[in-house]
């Protein structure tokens, strides 16, 4: 862990450019590219002056921290490219990988999320977080670097999603617009806390629904209808939905 309660401050401006050029290092075809012009070497003589703006942290540190971070990345990269398949697979809107890859909020939200999740399990304060919320301004999904998200992770449109900080998402979760992960309440003596869902394997969250509680957990192969609030427990395999109340006739 770098940094303390007089960290200084990294120019916001300089983490979101850092952002775009590890996006399209990772994957050129977020600017429609098929090979990317900004390179890894370049991301990592940013990533070293951004660590150097923290204070907290000699150069030997610094190195370190870049070193793990950039040897994380084929990892990352197989599974972003896994993500986008299997938004690919499931949206019968989209025509291919690529397209997911340029076009999807979601996916860019996914890659923003799985990139600073790694610098925030190595102790990197404060750019991780400028990073997701750089991806919340762009896409309107706001995703916690704090999170823990499985393997194979599916956004479809997302515009107002919220998953929080102790969020724990399983493999194979799709989830749709407007749906949000979060706490009971909001104190801050329950920081240090688990405070929001656990989501097991293959489950789907339909639009709209509200899912919140340190406890709450959705267990794996189950259905949230939209619309749902829930926040008591479902067994494996449960399917929970409101019951429409539309009253149709002729004119």
């Amino acid at each position: 862990m770098i940094g303390n309660k007089k960290t200084r401050l990294p120019a916001k401006s300089h983490v979101i450019i850092f952002t775009n050029n590890l996006c399209v290092a990772m994957f050129p075809a977020v600017e429609g590219r098929h090979t990317g012009y900004a390179s890894f070497k370049k991301t990592r003589r940013q990533l070293h002056r951004l660590l150097k703006s923290l204070n907290g942290a000699d150069k030997n540190t610094r190195k370190d921290l870049v070193r793990c971070f950039y040897e994380s990345i084929p990892q990352l990269k197989q599974t972003l490219h896994a993500d986008a398949a299997f938004i690919a697979d499931n949206d019968p809107a989209a025509s291919c990988i690529d397209e997911v890859v340029m076009t999807y909020p979601g996916f860019f939200a996914i890659m923003v999320y799985r990139l600073a999740h790694k610098l925030h399990l190595l102790g990197i304060p404060l750019i991780p977080r400028v990073m997701t919320e750089y991806a919340h301004s762009v896409t309107g999904i706001d995703i916690h670097p704090g999170a823990t998200i499985g393997d194979v992770f599916c956004i479809d449109h997302g515009t107002g999603i919220v998953i929080g900080e102790s969020a724990i998402i399983g493999k194979r979760v799709k989830i749709y617009q407007g749906v949000t992960i979060g706490a009971l309440s909001v104190k801050k003596e329950q920081a240090s806390m688990k405070r929001h869902p656990t989501i097991e394997d293959d489950v789907i969250i339909y639009a709209g629904s509200t899912i919140l509680g340190g406890d709450t957990v959705v267990g794996r192969q189950s259905i949230v209808g939209g619309n749902v609030w829930l926040t008591e427990s479902l067994p494996a395999r449960t399917i929970v939905y409101q019951q429409p109340n539309n009253h149709i006739r002729k004119r």
